[in-house]
């Protein structure tokens, strides 16, 4: 994975992505080194999927209408060849999550599923306990990614306080991190911002993924030392994510 290359070409990744984090998101991915567009207007939806190196959905504030137009960016991303991450934010919380997360699996081709043991528990019917958008239990993660793995036929991360990432034969985990991360807003969906704009330029894509996670995980380390906590820890997290890798 060539972050170098990355930051030369600036990868336009097209969310439809949970309102509560746009800035955030948008803010992590510019200092990373893509180029984030927040859209989901039906009326354009086919044409900025189409243009976009990647596309992120992410349920964390999906109505009804906007599932719909999550499954037309991610076929007319699927026709154009542009890779598509699922983040299937509170999947077990509600019946209506849970369905909605189904249904986009099983119409769109997904590169990379990204979310914690609950979530991604809910999608391969692994029960865990689930509170809001985060999950009560941690369970097996690499037991959970490599049966979601095998279930969804697709790549697939943990999350938690350590990250597995499985494309259901093999597992490799990641232990980098702080707490921190768990007190802000939209560490989660940042993070799979990140992975989509490597897997936009890398054909291996688990090595993109990894890359992706540990780049975050690292940054998020930095930013800890400088931090006084949560508040002062989202600014330093996004200079850390300016820089490179060490």
């Amino acid at each position: 994975m060539n972050l170098e290359q990355l930051r030369e070409e600036r990868p336009l990744v097209h969310h439809i992505t949970n309102e509560v984090v746009m800035n955030f998101t948008a803010n992590g991915l510019l200092a990373f080194g893509g180029s984030p567009v927040m859209s989901k207007e039906k009326e354009e939806i086919e044409e900025m999927a189409g243009i976009a190196n990647a596309i992120v959905l992410n349920i964390g504030t999906v109505r009804k209408e906007d599932l719909e137009t999550m499954i037309k960016a991610g076929r007319t991303a699927n026709k154009a060849g542009v890779p598509v991450l699922l983040d299937p934010v509170g999947a077990g919380a509600t019946t209506f999550r849970k369905q909605a997360v189904q249904r986009i699996v099983n119409e769109v081709d997904i590169s990379v599923v990204k979310g914690n043991a609950g979530e991604i528990g809910a999608l391969a019917d692994i029960p865990l306990k689930v509170k809001g958008v985060d999950s009560e239990e941690g369970g097996d993660a690499e037991v959970i990614a490599l049966e979601a793995a095998k279930t969804l036929q697709t790549r697939v991360v943990v999350t938690g306080e350590t990250d597995v990432i499985s494309d259901g034969k093999d597992f490799f985990t990641s232990s980098h991190g702080t707490p921190l991360l768990g007190y802000i807003t939209g560490a989660g969906c940042l993070l799979g911002s990140l992975i989509a704009a490597c897997i936009s330029i890398e054909e291996e894509k688990i090595e993109a993924v990894q890359f992706a996670i540990n780049f975050y995980n690292k940054a998020a380390e930095r930013a800890e030392k400088k931090a006084g906590g949560p508040g002062t820890f989202i600014p330093h997290l996004l200079d850390e994510l300016g820089e490179t890798d060490d």
